[in-house]
């Protein structure tokens, strides 16, 4: 392990380890007459996804007749640099700490017993994806303020917008409103670092303008569906679906989007067929894989229900990435397609009630856990007409609930993520 004291704002001097410290015991209890700051309960260890601070900054405000004090994590210890307020600070670099539990011990005038031991943990990161289905041509504006209010309220909070392309080809949406939204997408990446996916309900506008034949009687809820929405989009095979692919790239192109490289199936119905033509074409990762038992209140008695109960069977609270084996959607071994499935554990917020993603989010990291590899945490909500004040503040209590627990404020592994860049989390096996 590296530990290195760094300068910094406060006016720390670096003072070299000395190898006449003295490696003090844990003391049975702390000593409350020092007042302890800046060590966090958490520490994420950098992985290809995320990097963050490796540095712990310690201050010690001691009581009279200090006149050095000490800190060590396992043998490597260091002195504290004495401040103009009479604190003692130092910086510790965590960076080749491994996962674990540890705990550092700090003494005063080179004691061999501390006074104080504070336990910290090194973690790997517990990503939480938010994420966006663009059902509708237009999501209306009322939706679009929401989700300027849910950043405002989280920073540092990410959203993957799954962005329609029939925005562009539906007639009801004019030139006017097609470029108010694509500025209003970019400004969302520009402004928070967020992405812009593909979502794909197969309206006959949008397959009809990549120069196919709209399907129409394949629908999750009705006999027929003339347009095209509720249609099974795995029902258009895997060359056709390329072409659905391409066709949508190139409107993103074309307006002023970026190209998307990550993608949710309308209804989740993405097949074996659906997920090879998106590695075809580019596509980096796919969260069509439904933790389907939380629809069945909705759609128990439709179609759509019964197909992702029986497509998406062993996806539940606690699945986690895998890259689907190149005959078999549902299982992880090789040969592999080249594109990251990341299921839909924490659904959609029509779906869940709070209690109900809370306890998704704890079943997946329980409060003092450590993890030893990454895990995945992914929910999202319907940017629509219809999204509700109520949806809107279920969504916004449970972002409070995940940012108790923030890798950036070191109370937990939270790390908000992109789908795009949470593939660099998980590479293939072997790799």
């Amino acid at each position: 392990m590296r530990m290195r004291l760094w300068a910094i704002v406060l006016g720390l001097v670096a003072t070299a380890c000395s190898d006449d410290l003295v490696k003090p015991d844990a003391p049975g209890q702390n000593d409350p007459a020092f007042q302890v700051d800046g060590v966090g309960k958490f520490y994420v260890v950098n992985n290809d996804a995320t990097t963050v601070d490796q540095i712990m900054t310690v201050f010690v405000t001691p009581p009279s007749g200090t006149d050095e004090v000490a800190g060590f994590i396992g043998d490597d210890g260091q002195r504290f640099s004495k401040q103009p307020n009479g604190q003692f600070a130092a910086q510790f670099d965590l960076e080749d700490l491994p996962i674990g539990a540890h705990q550092i011990v700090l003494s005063a005038n080179n004691s061999s017993t501390g006074f104080a031991a504070i336990p910290f943990n090194r973690s790997a990161p517990y990503y939480v994806l938010v994420t966006t289905d663009w059902d509708f041509a237009d999501a209306g504006q009322q939706a679009l303020i929401y989700h300027d209010h849910l950043h405002t309220n989280h920073p540092g909070m990410r959203i993957t917008h799954f962005a329609a392309p029939y925005t562009f080809t539906d007639p009801t949406v004019t030139p006017a409103r097609q470029a108010e939204i694509v500025a209003w997408l970019n400004k969302q990446k520009t402004d928070f670092d967020d992405e812009i996916g593909l979502h794909i309900h197969p309206y006959c506008s949008f397959v009809e303008s990549a120069g196919l034949t709209c399907i129409t009687d394949q629908s999750t809820v009705y006999a027929t569906d003339t347009s095209g929405y509720t249609i099974k989009l795995g029902a258009y095979g895997r060359d056709n679906m390329r072409t659905l692919l391409e066709h949508a790239k190139t409107l993103f192109q074309q307006h002023g989007l970026p190209t998307p490289k990550t993608f949710r199936a309308g209804g989740w119905t993405a097949t074996l067929e659906t997920v090879a033509a998106l590695a075809d074409t580019g596509f980096t990762a796919d969260t069509s894989a439904l933790n389907w038992k939380y629809i069945e209140g909705a759609w128990g008695d439709k179609e759509l229900f019964r197909w992702n109960m029986e497509n998406w069977a062993p996806i539940n609270d606690t699945s986690q990435p895998y890259y689907p084996n190149q005959s078999n959607v549902l299982s992880a071994e090789a040969p592999t397609l080249t594109i990251l499935e990341v299921p839909d554990n924490g659904v959609m917020i029509d779906y869940t009630t709070l209690a109900q993603l809370n306890a998704i989010f704890d079943a997946n990291w329980s409060g003092d856990q450590i993890l030893e590899s990454p895990k995945t945490l992914m929910m999202g909500f319907h940017p629509a007409p219809g999204f509700s004040e109520s949806e809107f503040i279920r969504v916004n209590d449970f972002l409070k609930h995940a940012d108790m627990f923030l890798a950036s404020h070191h109370t937990g592994p939270v790390v908000y993520i992109t789908l795009e860049e949470v593939v660099a989390a998980f590479p293939p096996s072997g790799s």
